[in-house]
């Protein structure tokens, strides 16, 4: 594939997502979620979230937007903070989920027999146990903390794209292209890497948006269990903390916290679905 061709195709893909307000909506909430959990991290904005700033559960006023909790800390600022937490789970495990499903799809789609056997063994072995069940014993292992959600996560959202991946690598390995490429002497890596993963590249973006939202959820989940997040605000550990206010009437914490993960995860679902009819070959025409 040309890069003239490649230009072509990524500028009708941003072309067709600009006519849904909808998918242009659920960018915006993805860019201003990332903007905010940059400045997060960055410190800029509430890296004094453990502070005291009013009385013990303030309701929402005009001084507190989203009120305060049991320590008069701001709903807000720890709200931004699990914002940071989400945001950064969610890069970093798709990250380590692409890389790990990428190689091992690519590897065993082109070169097949008993190297492409074990992989699908693998990728069978690990889709047949729940995934709860795998997250919480890999937490166990790994211990608590944001470290060991990195890699439970990662470790458990690798395998339908690896099952995407070698899928059109087989598909691909025996084209015309790759076999000019064979005949002008290029190495298997060579032929991998720079003629068949560009042309299944709309597959990893398609699914690095799908485990993004994965990431979220899990992480909340396994923080609302007690297993994620440690001394720092998650919304997980927001909900969990927050569920016993509810029967003193304190619903602002919970609230605020599960329209957050909301907003987001349905952002990412609306771009993912957006992702996969404007490059995926199947629908593109349609």
């Amino acid at each position: 594939m040309n890069q003239t061709l490649t230009q072509s195709i990524w500028l009708e893909t941003l072309r067709r997502m600009a006519k849904s307000k909808l998918t242009t909506a659920a960018l915006i909430i993805v860019l201003i979620y990332a903007v905010v959990a940059l400045l997060a991290y960055c410190g800029i904005i509430a890296a004094n979230w453990s502070q005291e700033v009013g009385t013990s559960y303030e309701a929402p006023n005009i001084q507190h937007w989203f009120g305060t909790d049991i320590f008069g800390r701001s709903v807000l600022r720890k709200i931004i903070k699990g914002a940071q937490v989400a945001m950064n789970v969610g890069f970093v495990v798709s990250m380590i989920a692409i890389l790990i499903g990428v190689v091992l799809g690519a590897i065993g789609g082109y070169f097949g027999g008993v190297v492409d056997e074990m992989i699908v063994w693998l990728c069978s072995t690990m889709a047949s146990i729940p995934n709860i069940m795998l997250l919480i014993s890999l937490t166990f292992i790994l211990g608590k903390g944001i470290l060991a959600i990195y890699i439970a996560l990662g470790m458990t959202n690798w395998v339908e794209l690896c099952r995407l991946i070698r899928g059109e690598v087989i598909k691909h390995k025996d084209r015309e292209y790759v076999q000019a490429a064979t005949a002008i002497g290029a190495s298997h890596v060579s032929k991998l890497w720079w003629h068949i993963l560009p042309n299944v590249l709309h597959i990893v973006i398609i699914q690095f948006s799908g485990i993004f939202q994965i990431a979220i959820k899990s992480e909340v989940i396994l923080s609302y269990l007690g297993l994620g997040v440690q001394n720092s605000p998650s919304w997980g550990v927001m909900i969990n903390d927050a569920k016993v206010e509810l029967m003193q009437g304190v619903w602002w914490e919970i609230a605020f916290a599960t329209v957050a993960m909301f907003l987001i995860v349905l952002a990412f679902n609306i771009l993912s679905d957006a992702l996969r009819d404007a490059l995926d070959p199947k629908l593109r025409g349609k």
